[in-house]
């Protein structure tokens, strides 16, 4: 199949919010993913989605229904716990990434005390994945905020939130410091800025935009709590603290020097800043202009930024599903990931609309490792795709040429000289898309017998690519 090109680790990916379920179980907490309704989808737009109002967000707290609300089903994963935990351990995966709900911790996110239900569930999994001798990627915290949080504080526009995330994240080193090797402080921290109820759990005002210093003065928020849980984790952990942001490969659409220029602007803006405030340590020079244009004004204090400056990440980390073109004349559009962008046309795409460029991908590692020269982890990548069940079996042909020609580029890009920590395919178990809160949208090796309005049993079911990754898994263990 592959010949083996580096110690690079391969594993699978699942988030608390599009995989658990049992949203009122275990006393676990409201939070703000639970509230997305699901939106039939009449195109390959997903933004009504994924900028929630608050007219939207109180009709959703009233709202006992589990079917119209996707999250709060997921994959049924609390439910399903042992199967999966056995069905990761025969994939051989050499490393995991999940994610922590902070609510089924600290249900509102400011309690005295912890939620022990939350805590048993989490350590079943953590150390029976440790004892495995699967790696542990520990996500903190991916798109999923205690309401309470988000309606008592202001969320992440409150310099409070910090403390609190700073609790929460002390904890998690307390019970769980010794079984993990990885630990990303924030999922796709850069979708804060273009999906900012995702990100950082700003709720707009109905039929209005966001104002954009509440969103940046969330992200500085975030990222002095990321600093902060690298400084405290340094000295109670021993494992390896990342960054991560939604990578896109910008292309110009022409040569034209307009078209370039925005390019350049546009993938400094979306994709760069975050990853360069967390791992270089600044703020970026390029945001001055940004900021004065569009009358940014954020709360930054003097210890913020010397915070900032010395507790950078360890390994830079990014997600990967498709490639994005810019122009500044006016194009057919097309979706990807919480973005819409240009439409290639020498690309093919999904029914989604996100384009497929593996190519992409080795460009992009190129990119990071030379912008940053620190280790590279891309901790998101695959195929969404809508999986028929023919006879109780899913032939996916199609997502083991996906993978096939991402991990080829994965080679290249190690031949190139990019320190490649790990790949890790996203939603290894089907999950609920963050994107379009679709179930139907599938990700996975293992088939969840669920649809978008929670009608299944959501039996899991071995597709093809079970068994082939599987058997890449094997040939590629280090």
């Amino acid at each position: 199949m592959f010949k083996k090109q580096s110690n690079v680790l391969f594993g699978g990916a699942t988030a608390n919010s599009q995989y658990e379920g049992s949203y009122n179980v275990g006393n676990k907490g409201l939070d703000t993913q639970d509230l997305r309704p699901y939106i039939p989808r009449d195109s390959n737009a997903t933004t009504s989605t994924r900028l929630l109002s608050k007219k939207v967000v109180e009709n959703a707290k009233k709202s006992l229904e589990t079917n119209s609300y996707p999250f709060r089903n997921g994959s049924k994963g609390y439910e399903f716990c042992d199967e999966d935990l056995s069905l990761l351990k025969e994939l051989g995966l050499h490393v995991y990434r999940f994610s922590i709900n902070w609510a089924r911790l600290f249900p509102n996110g400011d309690d005295e005390n912890i939620n022990l239900d939350g805590v048993k569930y989490y350590d079943k999994i953590i150390k029976s994945i440790h004892n495995a001798g699967i790696k542990i990627f520990l996500t903190m915290n991916h798109f999923c905020y205690p309401i309470n949080f988000i309606e008592k504080y202001g969320g992440w526009k409150n310099r409070k939130s910090v403390d609190l995330y700073l609790k929460y994240a002390k904890t998690v080193f307390e019970l769980w410091g010794e079984y993990i090797d990885f630990y990303l402080p924030f999922n796709e921290i850069n979708a804060g800025y273009f999906s900012p109820y995702n990100g950082v759990g700003l709720i707009k005002e109905d039929d209005e935009d966001y104002n954009l210093s509440d969103v940046f003065q969330s992200l500085h928020h975030q990222f002095v709590a990321s600093a902060k849980v690298i400084e405290l984790g340094k000295k109670m952990v021993k494992g390896k603290f990342g960054c991560m942001a939604a990578c896109f490969c910008y292309y110009p659409y022409s040569c034209r020097p307009e078209d370039n220029l925005k390019y350049v602007k546009d993938e400094e803006v979306y994709q760069w800043f975050c990853l360069d405030v967390l791992s270089r340590g600044k703020y970026p020079s390029y945001m001055k202009r940004f900021f004065n244009e569009n009358n940014v004004k954020i709360d930054v204090l003097d210890d913020d930024l010397v915070c900032l400056e010395n507790n950078t990440a360890d390994f830079v980390s990014f997600s990967y599903y498709q490639s994005s073109v810019v122009s500044t004349s006016e194009k057919e559009l097309t979706a990807g990931n919480l973005v819409v962008t240009v439409k290639n046309p020498y690309l093919k795409a999904t029914d989604w609309g996100w384009q497929i460029d593996p190519i992409g991908l080795r460009i992009t590692l190129n990119k990071v490792y030379d912008r940053y020269q620190k280790p590279v982890f891309i901790s998101e990548n695959g195929l969404g795709y809508k999986d028929v069940l023919e006879n109780g079996k899913i032939h996916d042909q199609y997502r083991i040429d996906y993978l096939k020609e991402h991990i080829e580029q994965i080679d290249e890009a190690v031949k190139d000289g990019v320190d490649v920590i790990g790949y890790i395919m996203w939603g290894i178990i089907d999950i609920v898309s963050a994107g379009s809160c679709e179930m139907e949208k599938r990700y996975g090796v293992v088939f969840v017998n669920g649809d978008n309005n929670g009608n299944g049993d959501y039996a899991r079911i071995k597709k093809d690519s079970f068994e082939w990754y599987k058997n890449l898994l094997k040939e590629r263990k280090i």
